[in-house]
């Protein structure tokens, strides 16, 4: 049941103040030609990297995937093209990947 699971309001502000913050977010979007093609999932991440923020996390980690078949690193697959529209979402942002 989706009610029973804590979300971030539940998260004492003293445990997030000051601390890097992992955050696990789904950015398996359509990329084509290297771009973004529908950007629906990261937007819809920022506002509880702005409330992170906000309550004062130090830094955030982003963790997601796109695939790596049978292993290996495909760059088809890379979430490279990610960061640039996540930077563009978030104004106080320092992407890397």
């Amino acid at each position: 049941m989706l009610a029973s699971k804590a979300g971030i309001n539940d998260i004492p502000e003293k445990d997030i103040k000051g601390k890097r913050v992992i955050m696990r977010v789904d950015y398996n979007v359509p990329i084509e030609n290297g771009q973004v093609a529908d950007a629906t999932r990261i937007a819809a991440t920022v506002p509880t990297i702005r409330q992170l923020f906000a309550r004062g996390a130090h830094s955030i980690v982003l963790m997601s995937h796109l695939g790596r078949p049978d292993g290996q690193r495909v760059e088809k697959y890379s979430l490279r093209p990610v960061a640039p529209v996540l930077g563009k979402l978030i104004d106080r942002c320092t992407c890397s990947v």
